[in-house]
């Protein structure tokens, strides 16, 4: 089968040791990714909301999409219940995330995950909507409100100004970066750890 020029392109970049990641998610790929390497994700049932290419791969017991249009998070949920639930820049999206994060909650078993990733300081992008922006702070008490308990969520955040300004007019790729200096002023993008309670 002959190679499209995309596939061609992102092999010949991978060998040159240039990741076309975006920059806006090298970190929060790595947070996770080290997070569930603390956790046994063997033996998980995982969904994942518009699912993309990042998390398919993991070694889980089993793994779901609900992907939309078939899927709309904001007013459907799946018969089944999950270990975790991961949104990668979803919710941001959605013009109901309160709606979205409920039907979330209801979807997990007691002690499951909901990892939701999203921009903070990025511009606007209707894909087809654009409608929210967290902080560590705001993106607590937003999950709070839909039902999870604020002392078992965990949330990150990573940015700094040329990452900012590097996105403003065009999607950046981490190309040859290695490192991705932090600084609390400019978030560019928020992640958040929540659990369900064990008694819920």
């Amino acid at each position: 089968m002959k190679e499209t020029g995309k596939n061609w392109m992102k092999k010949a970049a991978k060998m040159a040791g240039y990741d076309i990641t975006h920059v806006t998610r090298v970190v929060p790929y790595r947070e996770v990714e080290n997070w569930l390497a603390d956790h046994d994700c063997e033996q998980w049932d995982a969904l994942e909301i518009s699912a993309g290419w990042k998390w398919r791969g993991t070694p889980w017991k089993s793994y779901s999409e609900m992907n939309w249009p078939e899927y709309d998070i904001c007013k459907d949920q799946l018969d089944k219940k999950f270990d975790v639930i991961i949104a990668d820049n979803v919710w941001e999206h959605l013009e109901y995330p309160y709606r979205a994060a409920r039907n979330v909650y209801d979807m997990l078993k007691p002690g499951g995950y909901f990892i939701n990733i999203t921009p903070f300081m990025i511009r606007y992008h209707p894909i087809p909507n654009d409608c929210s922006r967290w902080t560590q702070l705001g993106m607590v008490r937003f999950l709070e409100e839909c039902g999870f308990d604020p002392d078992y969520i965990e949330t990150g955040g990573w940015g700094n100004a040329n990452a900012v300004k590097s996105n403003l007019f065009r999607w950046s790729r981490a190309g040859w970066q290695r490192r991705f200096k932090n600084d609390e002023r400019f978030p560019v993008t928020i992640w958040a750890f929540a659990q369900k309670s064990l008694n819920a």
